[in-house]
């Protein structure tokens, strides 16, 4: 599998892998999801199995700026319930990218951006509105399969597509967690998975050290957004943000599977 480097890549195609990191880091630290805006432009502009490793160590990058922006407000409960089903879900995905082509990631990729801002309307439309109560630990059979559930699928989805924000978003939101708890969680949460793929991602072939210089050009990228991010988190209008980010996400779907 070849990797992709600087030299591959117009102005204009850096110029927007440029804004995808940008926006990564503001998604990482404002509006955890919106980075499915990133993943788009980075399945249009690379090979779509390509996109996936270069895109990896920039998410990972984001990560680590959310953990020291919100690390003090992570609910750790709730990350151990998580991690053994996410762990099956990555083994998946895994298997599934060994045997996959380029054409059947890209068609895969837009689809589950399609179902993501499908799950995400659906979430909207179930919000009563407001901040929920702090989260409980799950004690139910019932919540242990819901967390399960969701689990696997926000594994395979991040494995394939580095696409699990809106799951866990979904599965954070229904839990009850306010912002800062949102955002402290789903950051420890995705640094800790994201790291944890970067070996079968590098197995795959998806990165070498030549990607890795192409990831370090756009890392520079990502702080700007996630200083901004922590800014304007309490300072934006949630709701017509995510109505744009729904939108741009259906584009990049579309673009994809018709591409």
């Amino acid at each position: 599998m070849n990797t992709m480097t600087l030299s591959h890549l117009s102005g204009w195609g850096f110029a927007a892998l440029a804004c995808a990191a940008l926006l990564v880091g503001f998604s990482k630290t404002a509006v955890s999801g919106a980075n499915t805006v990133s993943l788009a432009i980075f399945a249009a502009v690379l090979p779509a199995r390509a996109s996936t490793g270069v895109l990896l160590p920039v998410l990972i990058a984001g990560d680590v700026l959310a953990v020291l922006t919100y690390r003090r407000h992570a609910h750790w409960p709730t990350l151990w319930r998580l991690f053994p089903a996410v762990a099956a879900g990555v083994v998946a995905g895994t298997l599934f990218l060994v045997w996959a082509d380029d054409g059947i990631v890209r068609t895969s990729i837009g689809a589950i951006l399609l179902l993501m801002a499908g799950v995400t309307l659906w979430r909207r439309r179930r919000e009563n509105g407001g901040a929920g109560a702090a989260p409980d630990p799950v004690t139910t059979r019932a919540g242990r399969a819901k967390a399960r559930s969701y689990g696997v699928l926000g594994g395979f989805t991040t494995m394939v597509a580095n696409a699990g924000g809106p799951v866990m978003s979904l599965y954070l939101l229904s839990a009850g967690f306010r912002k800062l708890g949102f955002l402290g969680t789903s950051a420890f949460f995705f640094l800790i998975v994201n790291v944890s793929k970067v070996p079968f991602s590098a197995g795959l072939g998806l990165i070498d050290g030549r990607s890795l210089l192409l990831d370090a050009a756009l890392a520079v990228f990502v702080v700007p957004g996630a200083l901004f991010g922590k800014w304007a988190v309490n300072r934006i209008n949630q709701r017509l943000f995510e109505q744009l980010v729904i939108a741009a996400t259906v584009v990049g779907g579309v673009q994809l599977l018709l591409r």
